[in-house]
């Protein structure tokens, strides 16, 4: 297996903010401005209007609504603002009819390399109807983000560093592009470096014998995601479990202390049948349920 190369350290120039003035959005703004100051990177903060259907009822309440709506928003952004004081910054409010037609255009514009965002986490029923913004942005979008989920708890960020990161990886194309992301990380802020492999509940084949890897070879693959350059201040360690991967993410992230998770995920247009279907339950209940934010990094 190739290694992934390290001999350029991920650069942050440019970080996106999506806000929607919610509690998620007010948690995730800390990490956004820490990790601005960390890289000494620029601040876009955005919010996307999209107008309700209440308000195309009459012409009169139209305006009436979206003038109410445009102070709002024009208050709360000033707000957000205030909260990026010190840093390089710029506040851009758009409407549209969604969150992401907005983004297409202006990422390769701003030459955005991080989205930091929050989310409620919707399930169930309410995700069924609703959709998730949080999950259709790091489905479509090829830059990494950063998603702080409901999970997360307001003081815990660690100014702006990450003291423990956990690599989850099932050894696909987009998994080993994420542990650039991973080890680059680990890195630039000295931290303490896990790398997870979740193997599935054995398989018997001819002769009772197992038909899926080893922990043994589980763990040399996953050593082999290492550039005999990588400068780490200490030694990886590596985790091999058994059972559907998004338990034992978690799991690991809590018995570890792992304040970032990072993880590769596949694109919007690959998410038909079974198994893209289970590893796209994965991401988003690992960044559901994760007590620290989540990387998710897309080839």
């Amino acid at each position: 297996m190739e290694t992934v190369p390290v001999s350029e350290r991920i650069g942050l120039k440019n970080i996106l903010f999506l806000t929607d003035f919610s509690e998620p959005s007010s948690i995730a703004l800390p990490y956004a401005a820490m990790i601005a100051r960390a890289y000494g990177a620029k601040v876009t903060a955005l919010h996307v209007v999209v107008p309700s259907s209440y308000t195309y009822m009459t012409p009169e309440m139209s305006t009436t609504l979206l003038d109410a709506q445009e102070d709002a928003t024009k208050t709360e952004m000033a707000r957000v603002e205030a909260d990026f004081a010190g840093l390089p910054r710029e506040v851009i409010i758009e409407r549209n009819i969604g969150v992401w037609p907005v983004l297409r255009e202006l990422l390769p514009e701003r030459e955005i390399d991080l989205i930091v965002l929050g989310t409620h986490g919707r399930t169930g029923v309410k995700k069924a109807v609703f959709g998730s913004t949080a999950e259709e942005i790091f489905r479509r979008t090829s830059v990494p983000v950063l998603t702080i989920g409901p999970s997360v708890r307001r003081s815990a960020h660690n100014g702006g560093r990450f003291q423990c990161v956990l690599f989850a990886t099932d050894f696909n194309t987009v998994s080993n592009v994420a542990a650039s992301y991973a080890i680059s990380l680990a890195q630039e802020n000295q931290s303490r470096l896990v790398l997870l492999h979740v193997l599935p509940a054995p398989k018997l084949g001819k002769n009772n014998k197992s038909v899926e890897l080893s922990v043994a070879e589980a763990l040399h693959r996953v050593m082999d995601l290492l550039p005999p350059d990588a400068e780490l201040w200490c030694r990886p360690e590596t985790v091999v479990a058994h059972g559907k991967p998004g338990a034992p993410i978690l799991a690991t992230a809590e018995r570890c202390g792992a304040d970032l998770i990072v993880l590769g995920v596949r694109g919007m247009e690959t998410l038909t049948g079974l198994v893209t279907r289970v590893e796209r339950a994965t991401a988003y209940e690992v960044i559901v349920h994760a007590p620290c934010p989540v990387l998710t990094v897309r080839r």
